[in-house]
């Protein structure tokens, strides 16, 4: 019997179980899907099709060699396998298992009954670290390292093609794009800057990290000045699956032998330390995907019950639009919207900052800044970016708030200016007393700058200060309500990490009071 192998966001054939599989028990269909109704969502953007192009470039390229060439079909998943059903006759159908958004969701749910009706065997394979109908938090770690430990699967000799099903509307060309796309009305061009999509470039990215940049991540992470080099920028590949977590762990693993095997005046500085750092937020990758897993109405529902509709009345579509457009008056926010707008990435420390002055300054209810996000970030990854958004919205109950100081940052972050000088060019030749706060600028000053707060720059949307304790002491005086401290605790035992000093091999533990451990950024990506 045939086996369909469905392509989702698990872009190559090595370590990919469900082609593996089905390359020993005869003939392979691989299929990829371009569905209409999931790329209309309004978390979808042209980029993030342009690299999924890209990606399936090389994955068409690969399949072909090894004998059997992916198909493209547009159409709901359920068209799709009920014109191959008709044209092949019965088939298997074979995937990973997929944590995205509630429309996937709801569309796996669709084929899950069409394949109950039609008699057709869909086996799902476990992605990465995620578990599926987790029923005990307090085991996941282990299960994860339990996935981790056997080595990847390598990539099947040979494949056996089917007969090819006959032509259908459905069915797109080779390296055919989709056709009558609907997009979000809000969504940008797709900008040449951004990274390429393939597994070959995840490949070059991973040898470079660690040749040039292991040393220097932990240090260089945080700003937005050396984290583009200082980072891996391997999340758009993991998002997409052009590789997958358990290479990246097994290649980590590798790197660290390496280094314990040098004699310790010959091994480089700060490597291992890098390592270190970087191999749990692999493991943090996983775990914020399982949350999603686990309580898939997150990418709309809070959290924590008691932050329900808590921003709802203070919504003001302005004070959103100048955020989106990068026209609140902060440079630092304004720079890594322009940088996020031009490149499809920023920095995990600035994501958070970009999240927080929403939520706090501005006092906005997070979902449509998530949208937003959502269709900017080249690595959008739901089940990381729902729970990440609201962790530093502040509407998990479980995690300590971080309500950052935009002009503090800056100055951190940016002690030079740089960063904003190159995003910013109207603040170019600001004086660097007054490049974070222009407004404080003498009227005089600003005419003599060429730099008219309110008609060359924007005025500040709000009293970053004043915002910030109304913020602090709204969410605080909640939190220590009793009622919703029991109900935080009802959120740990769902979602809180056992592990929350976990830099090493995972060891299940249960702090309390109840915490989801230090914030860690995903800045591998």
């Amino acid at each position: 019997m045939i086996t369909v192998v469905w392509f989702k966001r698990d872009l190559r054939v090595t370590d990919h179980a469900p082609l593996c599989d089905a390359a020993r028990r005869g003939p392979v269909l691989p299929i990829y899907l371009f569905e209409p109704d999931l790329i209309a969502q309004a978390d979808s953007s042209p980029r993030h099709l342009g690299f999924i192009l890209e990606s399936l470039a090389e994955l068409e390229a690969r399949l072909a060699a090894l004998g059997s060439p992916l198909q493209r079909w547009q159409g709901t998943a359920v068209e799709v396998l009920q014109a191959l059903r008709d044209r092949l006759g019965p088939f298997r159908l074979s995937s990973h298992e997929e944590t995205g958004n509630l429309a996937s969701f709801a569309r796996d749910r669709a084929v899950a009954r069409w394949c109950r009706e039609q008699g057709v065997e869909w086996q799902q394979w476990p992605a990465g670290g995620v578990v599926r109908r987790l029923h005990d938090r307090d085991a996941w770690s282990r299960l994860w390292m339990e996935r981790m430990t056997p080595a990847p699967l390598a990539a099947p000799e040979a494949l056996q093609a089917p007969p090819c099903p006959i032509p259908s509307p459905l069915h797109l060309p080779p390296g055919g794009a989709p056709r009558h796309l609907a997009w979000h009305p809000d969504t940008l061009p797709d900008h040449p800057a951004r990274q390429h999509g393939g597994r070959s470039h995840a490949r070059q990215l991973l040898r470079h990290f660690f040749d040039q940049h292991l040393a220097d991540y932990r240090r260089g992470m945080s700003s937005p000045l050396s984290a583009g080099d200082a980072c891996s920028r391997l999340s758009p590949y993991l998002a997409f699956g052009a590789v997958s977590v358990r290479e990246i762990v097994h290649a980590v693993w590798r790197r660290r032998s390496e280094l314990q095997a040098m004699p310790p005046d010959l091994r480089p500085r700060g490597e291992l330390a890098g390592l270190k750092s970087f191999e749990s937020r692999l493991h943090w990758h996983c775990h914020f995907i399982q949350k999603l897993e686990s309580e898939p109405e997150l990418e709309c529902r809070d959290m924590h019950p008691a932050f329900a509709g808590l921003r709802d009345a203070s919504f003001d579509a302005d004070r959103l639009t100048r955020w989106r457009r990068g026209e609140t008056g902060f440079p630092l926010i304004d720079a890594c919207m322009a940088m996020l707008r031009e490149t499809g990435w920023i920095n995990f420390r600035m994501r958070a900052l970009l999240i927080a002055f929403s939520s706090y300054q501005l006092w906005q209810p997070w979902q449509k800044p998530a949208l937003h996000l959502a269709r900017e970030f080249l690595d959008y990854e739901p089940g990381i970016h729902y729970p990440q958004v609201q962790m530093q919205a502040g509407t998990t109950g479980i995690n300590t708030l971080r309500i950052y100081n935009p002009v503090k940052q800056a100055r951190d972050q940016d002690p030079d200016g740089r960063f904003v000088r190159r995003w910013l060019p109207a603040l170019e030749r600001l004086p660097d007393a007054w490049l974070f706060e222009p407004w404080k600028m003498p009227p005089e000053l600003q005419r003599r700058q060429g730099l008219v707060i309110g008609r060359d720059y924007p005025e500040p949307l709000v009293d970053h200060e004043a915002a910030a304790r109304h913020a602090r002491d709204t969410l605080w005086r909640l939190r220590k309500d009793d009622a919703v401290r029991r109900e935080s605790r009802a959120v740990y035992e769902k979602h809180g990490s056992r592990n929350p000093h976990r830099e090493g091999t995972p060891r299940p533990r249960r702090p309390s009071p109840p915490t989801d451990g230090p914030q860690l950024g995903f800045d591998f990506g």
